[in-house]
């Protein structure tokens, strides 16, 4: 598959790169998500709060990833689908959001539209030196 050898040579080369490694995570359209700010808090030694945007094109997924750290994603416009662990896939629209504990396995992430685009805003609480999100073995 192209588009996912493609998908894991962004993520290693990002990894490498550090800092930003989130930004390349949940997929291969390198401005698909936006790193918006970092920063480590004073009261979570260890930890790094991180904020972007995920930008969904029409028909647009993100390959299954799991996330190292606390996430939480509020849909700024437009609408996704989600499925985290077992739970059924869920269809979340602007203005809704959801948490995701350490290690929830996110197996779909896409937009709900074939037409419209969609966009989350996304925090993340994670052990420095771990991305925000990890891909799933092949």
């Amino acid at each position: 598959m192209k588009s996912t050898r493609l998908y894991f040579a962004l993520f290693v080369i990002a990894g490498l790169l550090g800092g930003h490694s989130a930004a390349w995570a949940h997929g291969d359209v390198p401005d698909q998500v936006k790193v918006l700010q970092e920063k480590q808090p004073a009261n979570a030694p260890g930890k790094k709060a991180v904020m972007l945007t995920v930008s969904y094109a029409p028909g647009q997924a993100s390959p299954a990833h799991q996330h190292p750290g606390a996430v939480m994603a509020y849909v700024l416009e437009g609408a996704v689908v989600s499925k985290l662990n077992d739970e059924q896939e869920k269809t979340y629209k602007a203005g809704e959001y959801w948490y995701e504990a350490p290690g929830t396995v996110h197996s779909v992430s896409r937009n709900a539209s074939k037409t419209r685009p969609a966009k989350l805003l996304v925090w993340s609480l994670v052990d420095e030196g771990k991305p925000v999100t990890e891909p799933l073995g092949e």
